[in-house]
């Protein structure tokens, strides 16, 4: 669900209450441009489980093929060239 910044601003945050009773998420249009996604806190809590999760994998992904370094200063090299 799209709604327009001028309809939150009318509305206040009891808008959203409303809207995430129907709809996962309520995406909030700023000058003809979708700029912000609100949603219930728990949908939060899993779309960020699964962001760790997924990072969990790519770090264990890169220890089984080697693919890191225990040179501290090497890596800030990395970091800072990058």
């Amino acid at each position: 669900m799209i709604v327009s910044a001028n309809e939150v601003k009318k509305r206040g945050v009891s808008l959203f209450g409303e809207l995430l009773e129907k709809w996962d998420e309520v995406i909030i249009n700023f000058r003809g441009e979708k700029k912000y996604v609100v949603m219930d806190v728990e949908r939060y809590k899993e779309l960020r489980a699964l962001e760790l999760d997924h990072a969990y994998t790519e770090v264990m992904e890169d220890i089984k093929n080697g693919d890191y370094h225990t040179d501290v200063v090497k890596h800030l090299k990395e970091i800072a060239d990058v």
